[in-house]
């Protein structure tokens, strides 16, 4: 269970969201504008944002990007509800960062279990966290999992949650080549709305902020992609 924070200006809509997660055994939170959306994600710390893209005040795309800008929140996963379902809506809402992406009008068992799956990711049991919270040094890299950070060459990199999830995973399973399914599966969680394209755009925005260390992941073609054994492997 996890403390959700619903930003939607539909009445009816917040109404049945706020109700069906609430019988689920999630504390809800709920705003109907950008602005408050971003203050009470600050307050609150949610577990999870779900959020609508057509807001008032500010739209939802701009309240994502303040969210995954903002150290404070930079980690809190995004749930996108929007009526705008198109692939390329799609690509711009995880290239913002965003988790997963529902198209309304919905099914709230549906949401119900993708809200879940984000939860299950971002909630990992105790045992697992110690060992994630230890800093990963490799080569020109250096990767703090507990604050979600990441250095190349001592300067920061600026990683949305789910691109950090991603390197992570590349890391965790290096030397292993990872399809564009099994990636999918681990860092996205539910993959119905969510296409092979989505995940080659990821790794190529990922390899661009790496700079310096874009080449420890390597691209298999016609099968997936690989974090390299040792920085020494990495190809030009």
């Amino acid at each position: 269970m996890g403390k959700i924070l619903v930003i939607d200006d539909e009445a009816d809509l917040l109404e049945v969201v706020d109700f069906n997660l609430t019988q689920a055994g999630h504390q809800v939170i709920t705003a109907t504008d950008g602005e408050a959306g971003i203050e009470l994600a600050r307050r609150h710390s949610p577990d999870l944002v779900l959020l609508d893209l057509m807001l008032p005040k500010l739209p939802g795309t701009e309240v994502c990007r303040a969210l995954k800008r903002d150290p404070a929140t930079r980690s809190m996963p995004v749930l996108i509800l929007t009526a705008r379902g198109e692939e390329i809506d799609r690509v711009v809402g995880f290239e913002l960062g965003a988790d997963d992406y529902v198209c309304k009008p919905f099914s709230v068992r549906e949401l119900l279990l993708r809200v879940s799956a984000i939860l299950k990711r971002v909630q990992t049991p105790a045992e697992a966290k110690d060992k994630q919270q230890q800093e990963i040094q490799f080569g020109t890299l250096l990767v703090d999992p507990e604050a979600h950070r990441a250095w190349v060459e001592g300067e920061e990199v600026e990683l949305s949650a789910l691109e950090f999830r991603l390197l992570t995973t590349l890391y965790e399973r290096r030397n292993r080549v990872q399809s564009r399914a099994a990636l999918l599966d681990k860092v996205w969680g539910i993959t119905s709305e969510v296409t092979t394209r989505t995940v080659d755009t990821h790794v190529k925005r990922l390899r661009e902020k790496l700079r310096g260390a874009r080449n420890y992941i390597e691209t298999v073609r016609g099968v997936g992609y690989r974090f390299v054994e040792s920085p020494e492997d990495a190809k030009a």
